[in-house]
Protein backbone atom coordinates (compact mmCIF):
# COMPACT_ATOMS: atom_id res chain seq x y z
CA UNK A 1 0.00 0.00 0.00
CA UNK A 2 1.24 3.41 -0.88
CA UNK A 3 0.42 6.53 0.84
CA UNK A 4 0.06 10.16 -1.09
CA UNK A 5 -0.65 13.41 -0.19
CA UNK A 6 -4.54 14.00 0.58
CA UNK A 7 -5.00 10.66 1.52
CA UNK A 8 -6.28 10.08 5.63
CA UNK A 9 -3.11 9.29 7.73
CA UNK A 10 -3.86 5.82 9.44
CA UNK A 11 -4.29 6.93 13.27
CA UNK A 12 -2.42 4.66 16.24
CA UNK A 13 -1.36 5.17 19.82
CA UNK A 14 2.42 3.87 20.48
CA UNK A 15 4.67 4.23 23.49
CA UNK A 16 7.21 6.43 23.47
CA UNK A 17 9.94 7.79 25.41
CA UNK A 18 7.52 10.49 26.51
CA UNK A 19 3.89 8.31 27.44
CA UNK A 20 1.56 6.67 24.96
CA UNK A 21 1.38 9.19 21.96
CA UNK A 22 -1.20 8.77 19.73
CA UNK A 23 -1.75 10.83 16.48
CA UNK A 24 -5.42 11.99 16.97
CA UNK A 25 -4.45 13.55 20.08
CA UNK A 26 -1.00 15.16 18.15
CA UNK A 27 -3.10 16.06 15.28
CA UNK A 28 -5.40 18.77 17.95
CA UNK A 29 -2.23 20.47 18.50
CA UNK A 30 -1.11 21.37 14.97
CA UNK A 31 0.45 19.57 11.88
CA UNK A 32 2.66 16.48 13.18
CA UNK A 33 5.94 15.16 11.25
CA UNK A 34 6.15 11.35 11.60
CA UNK A 35 9.61 10.22 10.79
CA UNK A 36 10.73 6.82 10.54
CA UNK A 37 13.96 5.17 10.88
CA UNK A 38 15.53 1.84 10.38
CA UNK A 39 17.32 1.93 13.67
CA UNK A 40 18.92 3.19 16.85
CA UNK A 41 22.40 4.12 16.98
CA UNK A 42 22.88 3.67 13.18
CA UNK A 43 24.61 6.76 11.65
CA UNK A 44 21.98 7.35 9.21
CA UNK A 45 19.32 7.47 11.90
CA UNK A 46 21.45 9.82 13.92
CA UNK A 47 21.17 11.98 11.31
CA UNK A 48 17.85 12.08 10.44
CA UNK A 49 16.99 11.99 14.44
CA UNK A 50 19.19 14.93 14.50
CA UNK A 51 18.25 16.86 11.90
CA UNK A 52 15.01 16.67 13.03
CA UNK A 53 16.39 17.82 17.06
CA UNK A 54 17.92 20.84 15.07
CA UNK A 55 15.35 21.85 13.86
CA UNK A 56 13.15 21.50 16.33
CA UNK A 57 12.26 24.96 16.93
CA UNK A 58 11.64 25.87 13.43
CA UNK A 59 9.30 22.99 13.40
CA UNK A 60 7.50 24.18 16.24
CA UNK A 61 7.39 27.87 14.95
CA UNK A 62 6.18 26.12 11.47
CA UNK A 63 3.15 24.61 14.49
CA UNK A 64 4.26 21.28 13.85
CA UNK A 65 5.35 18.28 15.96
CA UNK A 66 7.60 15.87 15.55
CA UNK A 67 7.74 11.89 16.10
CA UNK A 68 10.40 9.60 15.28
CA UNK A 69 9.03 5.79 15.05
CA UNK A 70 11.04 2.81 14.69
CA UNK A 71 10.77 -0.82 15.84
CA UNK A 72 13.65 -0.65 18.99
CA UNK A 73 12.22 -0.42 22.22
CA UNK A 74 11.71 1.55 24.89
CA UNK A 75 14.90 1.35 26.30
CA UNK A 76 16.92 1.77 23.09
CA UNK A 77 15.11 4.69 22.24
CA UNK A 78 16.27 5.86 25.79
CA UNK A 79 19.83 4.96 25.77
CA UNK A 80 19.64 6.48 21.82
CA UNK A 81 18.01 9.56 22.98
CA UNK A 82 20.84 10.11 26.06
CA UNK A 83 23.83 9.36 23.09
CA UNK A 84 22.08 12.11 21.25
CA UNK A 85 22.43 14.46 23.72
CA UNK A 86 18.34 14.41 24.60
CA UNK A 87 15.50 14.89 21.97
CA UNK A 88 12.99 17.23 22.11
CA UNK A 89 10.21 14.85 20.82
CA UNK A 90 9.16 11.43 21.36
CA UNK A 91 10.84 8.17 20.16
CA UNK A 92 8.19 5.97 19.50
CA UNK A 93 8.53 2.05 19.78
CA UNK A 94 6.50 0.11 16.84
CA UNK A 95 8.15 -2.86 18.19
CA UNK A 96 5.25 -4.65 15.81
CA UNK A 97 5.39 -3.03 13.10
CA UNK A 98 1.68 -2.31 12.53
CA UNK A 99 2.22 1.44 12.66
CA UNK A 100 4.96 1.25 9.75
CA UNK A 101 2.82 -1.26 7.76
CA UNK A 102 -0.61 0.79 7.58
CA UNK A 103 2.19 3.75 6.17
CA UNK A 104 3.61 0.65 3.88
CA UNK A 105 7.59 1.37 5.17
CA UNK A 106 8.58 -1.94 6.49
CA UNK A 107 11.72 -2.62 5.01
CA UNK A 108 12.37 -5.77 2.58
CA UNK A 109 13.48 -7.90 5.75
CA UNK A 110 10.16 -7.33 7.54
CA UNK A 111 11.83 -6.45 10.66
CA UNK A 112 12.31 -2.92 10.19
CA UNK A 113 10.98 0.40 9.16
CA UNK A 114 12.07 2.02 6.51
CA UNK A 115 13.59 5.53 6.54
CA UNK A 116 10.10 7.71 5.66
CA UNK A 117 8.76 11.00 6.90
CA UNK A 118 5.22 12.14 6.71
CA UNK A 119 3.57 15.34 7.50
CA UNK A 120 -0.19 15.13 8.78
CA UNK A 121 -2.21 18.23 8.81
CA UNK A 122 -4.95 19.14 11.61
CA UNK A 123 -8.16 17.63 9.56
CA UNK A 124 -5.63 14.08 9.52
CA UNK A 125 -4.91 14.26 6.13
CA UNK A 126 -1.29 13.99 4.45
CA UNK A 127 0.43 16.91 3.17
CA UNK A 128 3.81 14.86 2.46
CA UNK A 129 4.55 11.27 2.12
CA UNK A 130 8.08 10.00 1.12
CA UNK A 131 8.31 6.63 2.10
CA UNK A 132 12.35 6.21 0.92
CA UNK A 133 12.96 9.39 3.01
CA UNK A 134 17.22 9.78 2.40
CA UNK A 135 18.46 12.43 5.29
CA UNK A 136 21.71 13.00 3.52
CA UNK A 137 19.61 14.58 0.36
CA UNK A 138 18.88 18.41 0.88
CA UNK A 139 16.10 18.00 -1.57
CA UNK A 140 13.92 15.42 0.78
CA UNK A 141 14.73 17.87 3.80
CA UNK A 142 13.51 20.82 1.71
CA UNK A 143 10.46 18.77 0.70
CA UNK A 144 9.34 18.30 4.95
CA UNK A 145 9.84 22.18 5.31
CA UNK A 146 7.59 22.83 2.05
CA UNK A 147 4.57 20.68 3.38
CA UNK A 148 4.99 22.82 6.54
CA UNK A 149 4.64 26.05 3.88
CA UNK A 150 7.80 27.61 4.71
CA UNK A 151 9.26 28.51 0.95
CA UNK A 152 12.97 26.97 0.62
Amino acid sequence: MSLSPGDPAPDFTLPSTQGPVSLSDLRRRGKVVLAFYFQDETPLCATQVGMLKGDFDLLTELGAQAVAISADDLESHRRFAERLGGVPFPLASDEALAVARAYGVVDETGKRCRRAIFVVDEDGRLLLANPFFQPNSPDHYQQLFRALGLEV
